[in-house]
Parts: structure tokens; sequence; C-alpha cells
């Protein structure tokens, strides 16, 4: 079985509430929700939440959701606490979903789980993306990650990565995507694992998994998947919804 998980918190320093904020006329934590419920490769989809007004969101609409602790350092430790409550083998396969990406193509997902079937021995993957718009290069707020010649990721970065030497270079750059699958005997070891160094200075909890000598598979995706972090983001959003 392979289960989505979105983990969801109300608290944000710079967007209070944001999985309860509208997205033409639907919670965000709704749409991402719909989406993920669209991937053929999952047999259904869970809200992680420590918080009561965003279960009850997601349970008025009809989904499904689960009270974690409020004491999860990050949510990929409140996706291996709702896992837990699942009572998930360990070789089923476990997809965190982030919580503010409301129009994501459903088929990424699909993507993202895909290369479990042709490597017994993988444990986790994640998705990345071509950069088009250049100032995604350079933006902090995008992370961009480099990989080997076998697809397996080298680093994560909020910094431009590879840094030209030479101002002039053919070389692409991608954006990583939020999206992650595990096999859940490997999640439960990775959240056992202390913080990283560079997860720390970098505030990118997948250098946990680098740092500690694991390997993340990155499969490149067609598809974009905008995030939703200012409340001013959320025009930007609906424009691509009425345009699809």
């Amino acid at each position: 079985m392979t289960i989505a998980i979105i983990p969801s918190r109300y608290g944000s320093s710079r967007f209070e509430g944001k999985p309860l904020a509208l997205v033409a006329g639907k919670t965000m934590i709704q749409r991402v929700y719909e989406q993920a419920e669209k991937s053929c490769a999952v047999s259904g989809a869970i809200v992680a939440t420590d918080d009561k007004r965003i279960f009850n969101a997601v349970e008025n609409f009809g989904g499904r959701a689960v009270m974690t602790s409020d004491e999860c350092r990050s949510g990929t430790d409140r996706v291996a606490d709702a896992a837990d409550m699942l009572g998930l083998g360990p070789e089923e396969i476990v997809v965190n979903i982030q919580g503010d990406q409301p129009v994501f193509n459903p088929v990424t997902i699909d993507e993202l789980i895909l290369p479990f079937s042709g490597d017994p021995d993988l444990v986790m993957s994640t998705l990345a993306f071509k950069i088009k718009d250049k100032r995604e290069i350079t933006d902090p707020k995008d992370v961009k990650v480099t990989f080997d010649n076998n697809g397996f990721a080298m680093y994560f970065s909020r910094a431009q990565i590879p840094f030209p030497r030479d101002r002039e270079t053919n070389a692409d750059f991608y954006k990583h995507l939020g999206f992650y699958a595990y096999k859940k005997k490997f999640l439960d070891k990775l959240v056992a694992l202390p913080t990283g160094s560079c997860e720390h200075i970098e505030k990118l909890e997948q250098l946990r998994v680098l740092e500690f000598g694991y390997k993340i598979k990155v499969v490149i995706t067609g598809y974009d998947s905008p995030e939703i972090d200012l409340s001013e983001d959320i025009k930007r959003i609906e424009s691509k919804l009425f345009k699809s």
C-alpha cells in the first residue's frame, strides 16, 4: 500500500493560518488533499495536523485527518507520527506532500513513486523541475538540487548550485519540489536521527538524509508546483487555476 500524508500546521511566522486560507473558494488544505486523491499511485490521502481547526476543516469537506503530537520538530516527524497511527508496514511507501502547493499535478506523485518498482534497495525519492524562470536560480526561497549521473542527490541548497565560476554557462539548474516518498522503515530511521549541521544552517530537513550517508533518488518532472509562501501569492495561484 502507498499512502499520501499531508503534514499541516496552523502556526507560521510568515503566514498564520495558511492551510485554511481560501484559494478560489476552497481552503488551501482542501485543494492539496483533492489533488493528492487524484494520483493513481496512492491508495488514499490523509492530513496530519496538531491543530483542531485544521482537523475540523478537513473532516468538514469529507477528508481524513489525524491529530499528531504538537512536539514534532518538522513536517517529516509529523508524517512519521501519522504513519505509526495508521499501522503501516516497514515496506509500505509513504508519500509526504507539502500543504502549500495547491495546484500540483497528481501525475508527479505517480512519477515520484515509480523508481521503487525497479529498485528494491531504494529507500527515498524526491522531485526536481528544470528551472525556466531565471529569478529562481538565485532566489533563496526556491531550493536548488544537484544530482549525480545515477540520479541521486548530491546537495540541496537555497543558494545557486552549481555556481558557475565563469559568467557564461550553458548549465541547467534544477529546483527542488517539496514532495518525498519513503519506505516506512526508512522514515522511522530518518526521524530518529539528530538534526544535521547543514540541515540546521540551510533549514532544509532533506539534508539530514545526505549528512548521515543515505541516498535520495531525484526524479525529474516536467510539471512545476508553485507554492504559497505569503498571502499575496494566492492571486498568482488563482490565476493558474482559472487558466486551467
